[in-house]
């Protein structure tokens, strides 16, 4: 018979739960997140292009999706946001935070459907819901299998929507209601 061992839980950096810990604070409390409509913009600053990232999810499927993670301790939001927007679309995406970053809108994802447009089966979130506008160039990362740069109306579409989960579809056509790209 062989004996198995019991490794310690690795190490994490500061501000980052483990596994475990993000487990169980998922289970008692909201969890602060943002949500980044990445865009492009012409000369006058209207949007001309939003960015959508195709992922599979837990259950295989293909889906379409906006940038979207934690905001860790001590972190700032305009922090979170470059470094969610760097880690799904590249170092080289050149987000154009401003200086005083607002959100177009707060989403709650609750664990139970129906409560509010937004759902995320693991937690109950409050995303704070940002339109950014990226300069540079943008290559999809981390689990992400492309990044499709489509037209308001294009991302607007019933063909892309239907793509979108947990209310995603809902908060694109918010952000382009926002900066007046609502087909």
């Amino acid at each position: 018979m062989t004996e198995t061992a019991d490794f310690p839980e690795q190490p994490t950096p500061d501000g980052w739960l483990t596994e475990r810990e993000l487990a169980a604070v998922r289970g008692r409390l909201p969890l602060v997140y943002v949500d980044a409509v990445p865009v492009r913009v012409d000369d006058s600053g209207d949007v001309v292009a939003v960015g959508l990232l195709l992922r599979v999810n837990g259950a295989g499927e293909m889906t379409r999706a906006l940038v979207s993670g934690r905001v860790l301790y001590h972190e700032r939001v305009r922090d979170a946001l470059v470094r969610h927007l760097e880690k799904d679309l590249g170092p080289m995406a050149l987000p154009q935070i401003p200086a005083a970053p607002q959100p177009f809108t707060v989403a709650e994802y609750f664990p139970t459907p129906g409560v509010t447009p937004y759902h995320d089966a693991r937690q109950h979130a409050v995303a704070l819901a940002y339109v950014v506008p990226v300069a540079g160039d943008c290559e999809p990362q981390q689990d992400a299998l492309d990044l499709a740069w489509l037209t308001p109306e294009e991302a607007c579409s019933e063909q892309v929507q239907v793509e979108m989960t947990g209310g995603q579809g809902y908060l694109l056509r918010q952000a382009m209601a926002h900066v007046g790209r609502l087909p």
